[in-house]
């Protein structure tokens, strides 16, 4: 069976299955082959072979999404050694709900992908795909980067491309359509800020370096879930490239707490944790009288390193560098916020609530949940985001009518937060489809809200 995985954009035309094929119609474009298969703007092919098992399966899909076993094992309410025994075939999945999350956690359309029936009515799976429409003009401006650029007759000011740079942080942080917002002007930023340092020299081109590894890290915020793996790993290069051409340790330092979240996903933990550590140790020796914005990123790096220890079941670790990141918080003057980390007392409060939630200690989140200021947080990205913490601890504790509410906070908040993040989603599906009977109407429409198919 060939699965064509539309991974940016919604499909131009209807899917077929065809002698156990599934056909997707594609936009006019080049093919380039990659290890499973061929990606063609927009889509993933992705060859399974009809004697494959539903374990062979799962891991085949799971790597072609590029996530590593503990992020589509936690997606799933389960361990990563739950999944590595399903997909060696030590363990049969016999579980309909939960082949139901994994075809959801994995962005499937039809449960038969996962179990190989051949039938000629599909099953569908209420988690769908998360594409948005900004994709294809985002990829285009990365993935097609030309050779020869043309150069403007007068050099760009490196100053006002950073206030552009600034500009789209804050819309990211502020909008309840960020993801539709900044997504429309990346295309144009990248390829400005990759001619500007190209027309500059010297200082000036050093600087043009730092907005353009800035771009680049929005680019991976803003494309986070949705884009191809392949071009997650390209976003997060360049930034990290760009902010090294700069020779701006704090530039450096970011871009690296960006390929982190890279790292985090696909790799193994003691990876993403030795590299984020790596970058503060870059950082350690200048943050005596260093500006304010160098020591943020240092804490963002230290909460960082925390969530990733907290995910791989390390508490002692991840307590240690939540510590870390408090200490600096402490450090820095009252209301200081790093404006793309959002790092700040506010941010290490929201951190100590997902470290809890992640070591699966929801009581000790729903303590802590209650002692913070949600208001104190100036992003409203992140605010909704701690409302989908506190839900999926209400969840862990089997309180499905209160995780409704907060996740309906969460919405109410950004829509468009919770509408990209596969963990949100997954919450919400499991709601629409545990919630009490007299609640089951509100969370439909939550679910529909978010994009998920409830029929």
């Amino acid at each position: 069976m060939t699965l064509g995985l539309p991974l940016t954009a919604p499909s131009p035309g209807p899917s077929v299955r065809k002698q156990g094929i599934l056909v997707v119609p594609l936009p006019q474009q080049a093919a380039v082959r990659w290890p499973y298969g061929v990606f063609e703007k927009g889509y993933i092919f992705v060859d399974i072979p009809s004697n494959l098992t539903t374990g062979e399966r799962i891991r085949l899909l799971r790597e072609s999404r590029g996530m590593s076993r503990p992020v589509l094992a936690g997606l799933c309410g389960r361990g990563p050694d739950w999944l590595k025994k399903i997909e060696s075939g030590e363990r049969d999945l016999r579980s309909h709900a939960l082949l139901m999350r994994l075809a959801g956690a994995l962005q499937l359309d039809d449960l038969q992908l996962l179990t190989g029936a051949d039938a000629e009515v599909a099953a569908p799976v209420g988690g769908g795909r998360i594409t948005h429409s900004a994709m294809p003009a985002i990829w285009e401006a990365v993935m097609a980067r030309p050779l020869l650029w043309d150069l403007p007759e007068t050099p760009p000011d490196p100053a006002v491309l950073r206030a552009r740079v600034d500009d789209a942080w804050r819309l990211w942080h502020e909008s309840d359509h960020n993801r539709t917002q900044v997504g429309a002007r990346l295309p144009a930023l990248i390829r400005d800020a990759e001619r500007a340092v190209r027309a500059l020299e010297g200082d000036r081109r050093r600087s043009a370096y730092v907005a353009l590894s800035e771009t680049y890290r929005l680019t991976g915020q803003a494309t986070a879930y949705i884009a191809p793996a392949e071009m997650a790993w390209v976003v997060a290069d360049r930034a990290l490239a760009a902010a090294q051409a700069s020779d701006d340790p704090s530039a450096i330092a970011a871009a690296a707490w960006s390929l982190g979240n890279i790292l985090r996903s696909t790799a193994s933990a003691d990876e993403a944790l030795a590299f984020v550590q790596d970058a503060a140790s870059l950082l350690r020796p200048h943050l005596d009288g260093a500006p304010a914005d160098w020591r943020g990123i240092y804490g963002a790096l230290q909460l960082h390193a925390a969530v990733t220890a907290a995910r791989a079941g390390r508490a002692g670790d991840a307590w240690r560098y939540w510590d870390a990141g408090d200490q600096v918080a402490k450090s820095l003057a009252p209301g200081y916020v790093h404006a793309s980390t959002m790092f700040g007392k506010a941010n290490v409060d929201f951190h100590q609530i997902s470290v809890a939630t992640d070591l699966s200690a929801s009581r000790q989140a729903h303590v802590l949940a209650d002692e913070v200021d949600p208001d104190a947080m100036p992003s409203r990205e992140r605010r909704s985001r701690l409302w989908v913490e506190v839900a999926r601890g209400h969840i862990q504790r089997g309180d499905r009518t209160a995780a409704l509410y907060v996740m309906q906070i969460a919405h109410e908040i950004s829509s468009e937060a919770v509408a990209y993040t596969p963990a949100a989603r997954t919450a919400v599906l499991d709601l629409w489809r545990d919630a009490p009977r007299a609640l089951r109407p509100e969370a439909r429409r939550l679910a529909e809200a978010v994009g998920l198919t409830t029929a």
